[in-house]
């Protein structure tokens, strides 16, 4: 559609959860490109290509809106005693029958003409069926989301670690951390150190095919995790492999990976690792499983139904024709199609490979966690969510149905990137998640709930809203699509609730206005990083401990930011500077990044944190990619780690109910594991932890490192109780 925008297209962009503008800040209103909302709007089926497609459109929207009983889905919070307002604009002597999760039915009749009657009332927490019959004959169903009005709290207050798990390396491991490296970290965290959490990278299943992506954020499903996490010996079936010549080479070839990374300064290859954990997986799987573990992988089997079933058959298609579906044959390119049936079948060895590798990832995910929990820790591991899938990938093809064509996920320009961000990744179609009850969502939170004392949503913000990208467009001509935020909410409270598990949002960055109060009142903690936390809305100054908020959860750094010691040195400046990522003067850069730590340090040295309230002002050009990376500058001191205590210090005397320590800040690590802005010219998720000086620290010696145990000795009131 060309032109002056209408008041119809408007009109009906509106009505679908279309954007046509939107505000960066409140000051300031951008109209999105016409282009964009047409194609939105095509995505969520709706031709909007010519005036009179519009017209057309917006006057079937209209009537159906107008003649629609019920809308999809319907949400009421437990302890409301009013009706949701879609069950009280029933008309009267409509007749409702509700059909519970367990399939209990009761017919009631609509509360207009019994007051004080509501139709909710005594229903019990799920997703239940409600059937509206109107007297004129008209019939609608609808999903009825009965939700805990808050997701479960943390208990009491506590501290954790948070750590990339491939970057774990332990001298056990097979070249790039493991679930059993995870289990040790969280026993000794918990029993030694008195950590309430460790966090960690969303452990999604991977694209298949090498080279893999790295990123833990652009994973082929979201739904089962990655079995290049496993630790192979700990597989119960791998002491009664009969090939133990084979395994004992593997273990040789392992051990070689191990030290390259840990000994001599090697990046991570996760390809090379799954290369061995495959061909050992071959051969332990090949063992009769007993009938105990039989029950339990049978069960296991049962519980995901179609979901798993449809996971593995992905990964054996794509052994033999490669990990982009969009390019099979076109009969494999449905799940549901007869060819898929068939081809399905004649793989059923391979199916049934990746079906007891989903379980044996699963099994070990429950086993870190209960881990974790025997330790003594409150929370125990908390797990992340990445934003979506990658579009080539297993969900992405199981799922077709509830995913946007032709959009990608991405963000608008903005103060940090003035060309918008493209993440490459589908969106959900917000139409068809509200037409099945939001079933994905429902069966997503529930599987990572199975194996997380807590979850981390990232760009928590995507409940309400996320910004669509045509494919092919740059990211600055996209446009907001909404989401039913109310009913997204609803699924995760009662998912959350069910299994008792904490829920972090990671809210940085620009957040619509009401969001984070929204989420705030519902019980999703949010995410504060210090360097963050500033006055913005007075003298910009940093915000005193006393400021901040209490439910959320507090760092120093995070994964896309530069460690602690980077920050307070300015070797994060000196990185960018020499990677060609700066957008001003590198000396301006570097006079910032002073002021920015010099302002902080202040307001430590005046609460009586830290002595030294200078940072290093003196920030000599360094070789960013020195070994594996390191930016260290300056001579070691005493200063700089009394600092880092200094922040955490100061993240203590806030309020936040959860408080994360950066674990490679632990050992003076200067290294960001990953450097937005940068492909091929940054390591990003290929970095062990490792000192200042770049040299890789395993999980052994991490855990007995003097400044690892002086950071955390900063939390030792917490330890006390």
């Amino acid at each position: 559609m060309t032109g002056t925008r209408t008041d119809e297209l408007a009109r009906l962009a509106e009505l679908h959860g279309v954007a046509v503008s939107y505000r960066p800040a409140p000051d300031r209103t951008v109209t999105v490109p016409d282009s964009a909302v047409v194609a939105a709007l095509h995505a969520l089926g709706v031709d909007a290509t010519t005036p009179e497609a519009v017209r057309a459109a917006l006057a079937d929207r209209e009537r159906a809106l107008r003649e629609r009983l019920l809308p999809p889905t319907v949400v009421h919070w437990a302890g409301d005693p009013h009706d949701p307002a879609a069950l009280t604009a029933l008309p009267p002597r409509t007749r409702v029958r509700i059909e519970t999760e367990a399939g209990e039915e009761s017919y009631r009749v609509s509360a207009p003409l019994v007051a004080g009657l509501p139709l909710v009332a005594g229903l019990p927490l799920g997703v239940h069926r409600v059937t509206a019959t109107a007297p004129d004959g008209r019939t609608a169903h609808a999903h009825l989301v009965v939700a805990p009005d808050r997701l479960p709290a943390p208990p009491g207050r506590s501290y954790g670690l948070l750590v990339q798990l491939y970057s774990l390396l332990s001298r056990r491991s097979w070249g790039m951390g493991d679930l059993g490296d995870l289990a040790e970290l969280a026993g000794w965290a918990g029993r030694v150190a008195g950590a309430g959490f460790v966090q960690v990278n969303p452990l999604h299943s991977a694209v298949p095919g090498a080279p893999t992506d790295p990123s833990p954020y652009r994973p082929s499903s979201r739904r089962f995790p990655d079995p290049v996490h496993l630790r192979v010996e700990d597989v119960p079936e791998y002491a009664y492999a009969e090939d133990r010549e084979r395994l004992a080479g593997l273990l040789e070839r392992a051990a070689r990976l191990r030290a390259a990374v840990l000994d001599k300064g090697a990046l991570i290859d996760r390809d090379a690792v799954w290369e061995l954990k495959r061909e050992a997986l071959e051969t332990v799987l090949a063992v009769p499983l007993g009938p105990g573990r039989r029950a339990a992988y049978d069960a296991f089997r049962a519980a995901h139904g179609q979901a798993l079933d449809d996971h593995a058959t992905y990964y054996a298609l794509a052994e033999t024709h490669g990990p982009d579906w969009t390019t099979w044959p076109d009969g494999l390119r449905d799940p549901r199609s007869a060819a898929t049936a068939r081809t399905r079948a004649e793989l059923a060895d391979r199916v049934a490979f990746h079906t007891r590798l989903a379980w044996l990832t699963d099994g070990q995910l429950r086993a870190a966690h209960r881990t974790a929990r025997e330790a003594g820790m409150p929370v125990g591991i908390v797990h992340d969510l990445a934003v979506g899938v990658h579009p080539a990938g297993a969900d992405s093809w199981a799922q077709q149905d509830v995913f946007a064509a032709g959009m990608s996920v991405g963000a608008p320009p903005d103060a940090f990137n003035a060309r918008g961000q493209d993440w490459g990744l589908p969106p959900w179609r917000p139409d068809r998640l509200a037409s099945c009850g939001y079933a994905p969502f429902r069966e997503l939170l529930r599987a990572l709930f199975r194996y997380a004392g807590a979850l981390r949503i990232d760009h928590v913000m995507g409940l309400f809203r996320l910004w669509w990208i045509p494919q092919g467009s740059p990211p600055t001509e996209g446009t907001y699509v909404h989401y039913d935020a109310e009913a997204m909410l609803a699924v995760l409270a009662l998912e959350a609730g069910r299994a008792g598990s904490v829920v972090i949002g990671e809210d940085l960055g620009t957040v619509e206005p009401g969001v984070r109060e929204t989420l705030q009142r519902r019980g999703v903690f949010g995410t504060s990083v210090l360097w963050f936390e500033r006055d913005w809305t007075g003298d910009g100054r940093p915000l005193p401990p006393e400021r901040w908020r209490a439910d959320c959860l507090a760092t120093a750094t995070t994964h896309d930011l530069p460690p602690t010691a980077a920050r307070l040195t300015g070797d994060h400046v000196e990185l960018r500077d020499r990677l060609g990522l700066l957008t001003r003067p590198a000396a301006e850069e570097r006079a910032e990044a002073v002021a920015d730590v010099t302002e902080w340090l202040a307001l430590l040295g005046g609460l009586g944190l830290v002595d030294s309230v200078g940072p290093v002002d003196s920030l000599a050009p360094v070789d960013p990619l020195g070994p594996v990376g390191s930016t260290a500058t300056g001579p070691p001191g005493a200063d700089e780690e009394a600092q880092v205590r200094a922040v955490h210090r100061f993240l203590l005397r806030t309020p936040a109910r959860l408080i994360g320590v950066w674990l490679p800040d632990g050992v003076g690590d200067r290294r960001p594991q990953n450097l937005p802005g940068t492909c091929a010219e940054y390591p990003n998720w290929r970095l062990p932890i490792a000192d200042r000086e770049g040299r890789a620290v395993p999980l052994e010696e991490l855990t007995a490192a003097p400044r690892l145990r002086a950071l955390l000795e900063v939390f030792a009131q917490l330890r006390e109780g």
